[in-house]
């Protein structure tokens, strides 16, 4: 009840403070209005309907010029400080606009937080310094719950084959998404197996094979892989740790799929071998937003920035830039 207005407490607008100002800077109403580039007469009709809002006198007229009442300089006195706050306002905001400043809050996924990410903060930091950027690392599914709560305002996701992304994307309607890449999926095989020194490994060849399987969405890939190749995975261990992947590999505990992208920061140990799987298959890695989110400058600087980010380093594969299906 503390904000309410008080009984008799001044109706002072902007319009008053910035008339005020006019006819005590210039001396007459008149010289005002040109100021102002209004007419005379509506000059003196926003005085008097001014004046009787306030339930005090602003102006004491003599002769042709006039002079501030004590009301009248509190309120032009109100000029200087009002007029500094709207410019600062103003050019805080021009700079928002621009998306020179900002927030923006983003999730991605695990591989992606060694690798993509610190090059999309590093580049904002160089062309868009004024953006701060939130980071939080989520698997896609509840990257998706954050954006859908509102709790990012992006997510960086990635999709395999087959694991239904297009329909989930058609289905949340609200939600957008741009493919980013390609990421090439890659065996993982102990250096003493069998087929270690094949370049490229026809995965029906391994059906004999224990299975160490990584994340669930990468669980899901090996099935999916094993089942085109005509049987069931024997899959012995689980985990989401891709180094603690490598290392059950390389004691020779059982072969794996991992992403490249997992493996461009992870120290390949003795004892495990990386080959390409016949037939190939990739990952996409996207881009989620909110489909109005371009409108907020600071987050189309970042969804700029991010596809503009060259996946040469960790051998990714550039998709044509759109909206996923």
């Amino acid at each position: 009840m503390g904000d309410s207005p008080r009984p008799g407490r001044p109706d002072l607008d902007l319009h008053t403070i910035r008339l005020l100002r006019a006819i005590e800077d210039a001396g007459s109403i008149t010289a005002a209005a040109r100021t102002l580039g209004f007419s005379q007469p509506a000059v003196s009709q926003s005085l008097q309907r001014a004046e009787a809002r306030l339930g005090v006198p602003l102006v004491q007229r003599l002769g042709r010029r006039v002079r501030l009442t004590e009301a009248g300089a509190i309120v032009s006195a109100a000029a200087t400080p009002v007029e500094c706050a709207l410019a600062e306002a103003s050019t805080a905001l021009s700079r928002l606009i621009d998306g020179r400043v900002g927030h923006v809050a983003i999730a991605g996924f695990p591989s992606a937080s060694s690798t993509i990410v610190p090059t999309l903060l590093s580049t904002l930091r160089t062309t868009n310094p004024g953006i701060s950027i939130a980071y939080s690392e989520a698997e896609p599914p509840d990257a998706l719950a954050l954006l859908r709560d509102s709790a990012v305002h992006a997510a960086i996701t990635c999709s395999y084959p087959g694991d239904g992304w297009e329909e989930q994307m058609q289905a949340l309607t609200e939600l957008m998404a741009l493919t980013l890449f390609y990421d090439e999926m890659l065996l993982i095989l102990p250096d003493d197996h069998p087929l270690a020194d094949e370049g490229t490994i026809d995965i029906a060849d391994l059906q004999d094979d224990e299975w160490v399987a990584g994340c669930p969405r990468c669980r899901g890939h090996v099935v999916t892989a094993c089942h085109a190749a005509g049987f069931e995975p024997d899959i012995a261990f689980e985990t989401d740790n891709f180094t603690a992947v490598l290392g059950l590999v390389a004691r020779s505990l059982g072969v794996a799929i991992l992403p490249r992208l997992a493996l461009g920061t992870a120290a390949i140990p003795r004892g495990a071998v990386v080959r390409r799987t016949s037939p190939g298959s990739e990952r996409a890695i996207h881009l989620v937003m909110p489909v109005d989110a371009l409108r907020t400058p600071a987050v189309n600087a970042t969804a700029e920035s991010l596809m503009h980010i060259d996946g040469a380093p960790w051998k990714l594969r550039r998709a044509a830039i759109g909206r996923a299906a």
